[in-house]
């Protein structure tokens, strides 16, 4: 399918959207104590997004049954809500999706639950710090490779493992469209980007193999060897002038 790009106006619904999102990822972050279950996050965030005005994208999405993704520890995305405790140490990664008047948004932050130790901290500034050094080549004209070979260098450079076989994607006028967004390079591979594109631009990585395996639910995705995993999401819009995060409050 053709990459869409979007007019002035949806770009200010997908801003409305990413506040809502953002709203509900601070809110969320505030309350992962140890002991809360991730089904009381999907509660709140159930609630919070249509208080708000939105709707839970990711409720129904291809029959998944709930409205964020909740992935602790090894899981890397897509881990589904329910009885489990947060216990302090556990590194979780909180992913939502919004949809508002038609248009949709996706985002996503990691963070360690109570204290932890250094190397889930590190991996939790290292999954932003990704996000970061892509955003720094978002601009029009550059290709995503370029934009996946940043991510990927920073991660390496942290020590780190970039997951393989996921990827960001379009988002907008659907929760997934055109193009695929890379985490890893060759920087002269990919579409030029354009005016006009909103992308999620999320790192994935590990602090162990790049390698997964699915759960039984059909859903979870952990790394194959049991080690820690981190994930850091925004929806971007590429101006004319560059990147602007529109997940952010």
């Amino acid at each position: 399918m053709p990459v869409t790009l979007k007019s002035a106006r949806e770009i200010e619904l997908m801003r409305a959207a990413g506040r809502i999102a953002a709203i509900v990822l601070d809110e969320l972050k505030a309350i992962a104590r140890p002991g809360i279950t991730t089904a009381e996050l999907d509660k709140l965030a159930c609630e919070r997004i249509r208080e708000l005005g939105g709707q839970p994208a990711f409720l129904g999405y291809r029959g998944y049954p709930a409205c964020i993704c909740t992935s602790v520890n090894e899981q890397v995305l897509h881990g589904i809500p329910g009885k489990r405790a947060l216990q302090d140490g556990d590194l979780l990664s909180l992913d939502v999706g919004v949809e508002y008047r038609g248009l949709y948004v996706d985002a996503a932050v990691s963070l360690v639950v109570g204290t932890g130790d250094s190397l889930a901290h590190r991996l939790v500034a290292a999954a932003e710090g990704a996000f970061r050094a892509g955003l720094e080549v978002a601009y029009p004209g550059r290709r995503l490779g370029e934009l996946g070979a940043a991510i990927e260098a920073y991660v390496r450079a942290q020590g780190f493992s970039v997951i393989v076989g996921y990827s960001g994607h379009g988002v907008g006028l659907a929760l997934h469209e055109e193009p695929s967004v890379p985490n890893t390079g060759p920087a002269g591979h990919g579409i030029r980007l354009r005016p006009g594109m909103t992308l999620a631009v999320e790192p994935m990585l590990s602090a162990g193999s790049s390698e997964t395996v699915v759960a039984e639910d059909g859903w979870t995705v952990s790394t194959r060897d049991g080690s820690l995993a981190a994930h850091y999401e925004h929806t971007i819009w590429i101006s004319a002038e560059g990147p602007v995060i529109l997940t952010a409050r």
